[in-house]
């Protein structure tokens, strides 16, 4: 397999696995998986959370994928889907656990318009603690801020949770 087209096919892999983490965290996580999603909204008490099985139940494809490509004799191409699956975590972890939800230590701050968008997106989701009336599933796609705003409104905010110290 040429090099442009591995890493095409990884970068592909990575932009396809937005559309996957939508539709996982839509229809999976705020659905029959809330039982292990639950925990992502709610007040964290640990540096642990059920959510997080969903990491290493994301994380089996990508390595069955890269072991296939690399040592049984699958087609290369599942070497590099496997790579852009694994990608797509890094960035994840990155976006959501690090800049998000500042799971480990750090200064950054958001300063470009998109990196301001997409985490006011996050939070606007996570404003709403029940499995019903979120919005913004997406990671690094999402609506404008006023659009959520709007349709939480539009929703009379059901699920959202009470200001702090109420």
């Amino acid at each position: 397999m040429s090099w442009p087209f591995a890493v095409l096919l990884c970068l592909a892999t990575i932009a396809g696995m937005e559309a996957f983490a939508y539709a996982a965290h839509r229809w999976v996580m705020h659905g029959p998986g809330w039982f292990l999603h639950a925990s992502h909204h709610a007040p964290r008490t640990g540096n642990w959370e059920l959510n997080d099985l969903y990491a290493v139940i994301f994380a089996v494809p990508s390595f069955v994928l890269i072991l296939g490509g690399v040592q049984l004799g699958w087609w290369p191409g599942c070497t590099w889907i496997g790579a852009g699956i694994a990608a797509y975590g890094a960035i994840y972890f990155g976006f959501h656990d690090v800049i998000v939800h500042r799971r480990l230590a750090h200064r950054y701050v958001p300063r470009s318009p998109y990196m301001k968008r997409i985490v006011q997106a996050h939070r606007l989701h996570h404003v709403v603690e029940t499995k019903e009336g979120t919005v913004s599933f997406g990671f690094l796609v999402a609506p404008r801020p006023e659009v959520l705003k709007a349709e939480l409104a539009r929703r009379r905010h059901a699920g959202v949770r009470a200001a702090r110290g109420r």
